[in-house]
């Protein structure tokens, strides 16, 4: 090859390398949005307040209803350290509940479903029993499915 032959060569090659490249900054970027479209939020931030409930968090509380010891403390470390304020947790009045819920109790359902999201709930299993007296945004049920949970998935 010629010197302006092999130049020409390689700026082409310069010129491919960086449209590549531009190509899959493109994609990425594209990725990202949509990841942000599809996936629902998991802001511990109310996204209205109808209770006028203390502070910006979303306020639970954890019952556990299974006869297994620590399971809604091990919940509440995983909750609390997505910055939701964890409020109250022990063990429910009932036990043997077969599956886990979650319980909207201040008529904001995106909250209970953030939760649920968070813990791998599905949708069908998200309750409203608004009670104003409660001062909290939602209470989730552990269930006897717990280890189906995300936060006893990662161990």
């Amino acid at each position: 090859m010629e010197p302006s032959a092999l130049q020409s060569f390689w700026r082409d090659q310069k010129l491919n390398i960086g449209l590549v490249l531009a190509i899959l900054l493109m994609l990425v970027l594209i990725w990202a949005l949509l990841s942000r479209l599809i996936t629902p939020s998991t802001s511990p931030e109310r996204v209205t307040n109808p209770l006028n409930l203390m502070g910006q968090r979303i306020q639970l509380e954890i019952r556990n209803a299974t006869q297994v010891k620590d399971v809604a403390a091990n919940v509440r470390v995983y909750l609390g350290n997505y910055g939701f304020d964890v409020v109250e947790s022990g063990n429910a009045e009932k036990k043997d509940e077969a599956y886990t819920v979650v319980i909207d109790r201040s008529g904001v359902r995106e909250h209970a479903e953030r939760i649920a999201y968070l813990l791998g709930i599905p949708a069908n299993r998200i309750r409203q029993e608004v009670m104003p007296d409660a001062f909290l945004d939602v209470t989730v049920v552990l269930g006897d499915d717990y280890r189906n949970l995300k936060p006893f998935q990662l161990k």
